[in-house]
Parts: structure tokens; C-alpha cells; sequence
């Protein structure tokens, strides 16, 4: 596997797209083992396609594309400005607020950073932001979404770890509330500091708290539904995904009207092309993961690992040291599909509950959109507010600072990720 993952670093290094990369050099182990039968990477990359449970991952891209040009974006963003507009820095607060209630929406933390930057941005800059603060707040407190349910890497976790995915949902909950209140703080910090003032005078009323809510409850009930309806087997995993584009297209087309044939053919265009990236990176990982099952690359880093040390906490640390450092440079889906395999294993035999140690994975690798040198909500922040890479990353340091915390807290304290899988689902 030496040689495979020396073809897969140069070819990331030349700038293939990941997904042939990843088939390309996976495709190299079967020319080292000519005793293998080379139709496997073939059959390994369709059976991969056929996995009943990643029915789910469409169904979502598909659901969180609806319910974002159905009208709920302005709606959370108008019910985030009610709740925080009143504390200092109160856009840069607004963008911590929207950003958790999108969770429940989008699911990608890219366009989360693209869409918030694209809004918020320009008014943060007229408002005398930097624009380095104002695409860093943007593109950091994006780590939210993928932590809310249903984010799309706790499906891919769950999938290929087997681990519930109904718990992975219920256990993203507080951690990305966590994560909120602590970006939360890192703004109010910079914003007292350069004297960033509020986006309204006074806190909103509890009336206007209800008129806003009210217009966003179809938004704030979603994630709710989904925990509902997998809680009680009403849906299963894979259903659940069909039953969150049933919601949308209903929100869309009788609760706000918005939903037109034209905006449902634009979804639909976004969502093929989408699932399409998605779904062949899912297909051709399989040749990839094939050859680490093969030459028992799990065992020899599961070894590896806990000869380290016997204290589960300093295994824990040096996994999610080495997963920033390869989430800098490889895309955080690649890394839960390569990467679950060999270390929910060792997570498992130093006593580390599945769910709680998905959180904290997809969390950490997620991070890597957020920094250099391949950060993909990075560069599309950025590239919306026209801001030099040098400015944002000047303007990261609290915000790397306050996700380090949340994920460290995360990790100490494990009720926080399994309080309500265990309250809800026993």
C-alpha cells in the first residue's frame, strides 16, 4: 500500500480532481497483487453504489437543495438577526446564529461559507468589518452545519462504520451548540476589541422572537422530525432521506409558495450535479478501501497506535492531531470513507463509544475546509468577498482557537455527544 499512497499524495499534488485519484492509485494495488482477479476494483465500485443505506445521501442533497430555494434562508437569517442583533458585532453574531439553524438545512459547510459570505459579507464590510474578519466568521462558523442533523458525514460515518446514524443525528445536537457559543465568544472578543456595534439598539421583544420564529418553524422543525421519525421506526435510515425531500417540496411548493417549475429545475440541476461528485467518490473509494482491508492496514495501525500509549485520551489527541493535519490537504469525505475503517477500531478498543468518537472525527476532518492550503470553504469564501488568503488566515486565529476548545471539551466530556442518543434511543 506504500506505493498507493505515494501515487495518491503525487496526484492530489498535480491537482487531479480526488475522486480519480483516489481510483487511479487504489487501481495500482491490483497491479502489485497480479494474483488478485482484476475484475474486483469493477465489482467493488458497483457493489459500493448498491449499499441500501447511502440511499440517504441523495435523498439529503436533494432535501437541503429544496429547502434552500424554498424561502427559508432569508426567514432563518431574519429570526438569527431578531435573537443576536443586539450584542456587539451583532452581523458577525447574526452569521453564529444562521449557521446552526442551517444545519438542520444544508449540510455542507462550502455552501453554507459561499451563501453566508454572499449575504452577509457586504454588509459587514459597509459596517467598517475587515474583510478578512468578515469572510473568516463566515466561512468558521460554517463548521456548524455538517455537525447539525443531517449532516452528510455523519451519514457517510455511520454507513461505513455501521454505527446508528439515528444516534450520530441526536448526538450532533449540543456539540454544534457548543461549537456556536464558542465562535460566539471569539466574536464578541474581536468585536469589543475594535469596537464593532450592534445591529439593533435593543434586545427584540419576546413578540417579535414569536413573529420570526413562527415564520421559520418549518426550518426549525425539520431536524427535529427526522430524530422523530427514527426514534419511534417510522423511518429507517435510508426512508428518512425520501421522507426529507417529501418536506421540502411541501414547505416549497404550500407552506411558502416559493418553489416554482423554474426554481425546481434549477435544484434539480444542482442536486445531479451534487450527487454525482459525491456518489463517484463513494464508488471509487471502495477500490481504495478494498487494498487497506487487504493488507490489513487497520490491524497494523490499530497496533501501531496503542503501543503508543495505554491512556485512551492520549490516543484520542494524537488521532485528531493527525486528522487536522490531513484534513488540511485531503477533502473531509475522502478521510471518513478511507479513514473510518482503520480508527473507529482503535476508538472502540481503548473505550471509545462509536457515536461519541464520530462526532469528534467528522468534526475535526471538517476543519480542513477551513484551512490552508486546499481549504474548500476557505477558497470559496474568499472568492466571494474578493479577500487575499493572507487577510483571512490573519483573522483565523480565534476562530481555529475556539474550535480546538469546543472539540478538546467534546472529548473530556462525552455526555455532551451522547446525553440525548441515550435519553432518546436508551
Amino acid at each position: 500500500m506504500l506505493l498507493v499512497a505515494i501515487a495518491f499524495i503525487v496526484f492530489l499534488f498535480l491537482g487531479m480532481p480526488v475522486a480519480f485519484a483516489i481510483g487511479i492509485s487504489g487501481f495500482l494495488f491490483f497491479l502489485q497483487h497480479l494474483e488478485l482477479p482484476i475484475t474486483i476494483p469493477i465489482q467493488v465500485t458497483i457493489s459500493q453504489t448498491q449499499n441500501f443505506a447511502l440511499l440517504a445521501v441523495p435523498m439529503f442533497i436533494f432535501a437541503g437543495n429544496l429547502l434552500n430555494r424554498a424561502g427559508i434562508t432569508q426567514r432563518l437569517m431574519d429570526l438569527a438577526s431578531v435573537l443576536t442583533g443586539h450584542l456587539r458585532g451583532g452581523l458577525a453574531q447574526i452569521s453564529a446564529v444562521l449557521s446552526t439553524l442551517m444545519g438542520g438545512v444544508s449540510g455542507s459547510c462550502i455552501a453554507d461559507a459561499a451563501m453566508e459570505c454572499r449575504m452577509l459579507g457586504p454588509e459587514m464590510v459597509k459596517r467598517g468589518y475587515s474583510k478578512g474578519f468578515s469572510v473568516a466568521v463566515n466561512v468558521w462558523t460554517s463548521l456548524i452545519v455538517p455537525t447539525i442533523p443531517p449532516g452528510i458525514g455523519l451519514i457517510l460515518y455511520g454507513t461505513v462504520g455501521q454505527v446508528s446514524i439515528g444516534r450520530l443525528f441526536a448526538g450532533g445536537i449540543l456539540p454544534g451548540l457548543l461549537l456556536m457559543f464558542f465562535f460566539m465568544i471569539a466574536i464578541s472578543f474581536t468585536a469589543k476589541k475594535r469596537g464593532y456595534l450592534p445591529e439593533r439598539e435593543h434586545r427584540a421583544s419576546f413578540r417579535e422572537i414569536t413573529k420570526a420564529t413562527s415564520r421559520s418553524i418549518w426550518a426549525i422543525l425539520f431536524p427535529f422530525l427526522l430524530l422523530f421519525g427514527l426514534r419511534f421506526g417510522i423511518f429507517t435510515p435510508s426512508e428518512v432521506g425520501s421522507f426529507a425531500v417529501i418536506y421540502g417540496l411541501g414547505v416549497g411548493l404550500f407552506a411558502y409558495r416559493e418553489l416554482s417549475l423554474r426554481k425546481l429545475g434549477e435544484v434539480l440541476n444542482d442536486t445531479i450535479t451534487d450527487v454525482g461528485a459525491v456518489m463517484y467518490l463513494i464508488a471509487l473509494s471502495a477500490i481504495f478501501g478494498y487494498g487497506i482491508v487487504f493488507d490489513r492496514i487497520p490491524e497494523v495501525i490499530a497496533n501501531s497506535l496503542l503501543g503508543l500509549s495505554s491512556n485512551p485520551f492520549v490516543l484520542i489527541f494524537v488521532i485528531v492531531l493527525f486528522l487536522i493535519i490531513a484534513g488540511m490537504f485531503v477533502d473531509g469525505s475522502v478521510l471518513i470513507l478511507m479513514l473510518t475503517p482503520i480508527l473507529l477500531p482503535v476508538a472502540r478498543q481503548v473505550g471509545f463509544d462509536p457515536v461519541h468518537f464520530g462526532l469528534v472525527f467528522v468534526i475535526t476532518v471538517t476543519l480542513g475546509n477551513m484551512t490552508p492550503p486546499v481549504g474548500s470553504a476557505m477558497y470559496a469564501g474568499c472568492a466571494v468577498l474578493d479577500t487575499p488568503i493572507e487577510e483571512y488566515i490573519h483573522e483565523s486565529g480565534l476562530f481555529f482557537l475556539a474550535a480546538i476548545i469546543a472539540i478538546a471539551l467534546l472529548i473530556f466530556f462525552p455526555q455532551i455527544v451522547l446525553f440525548l442518543p441515550n435519553l432518546l434511543f436508551g
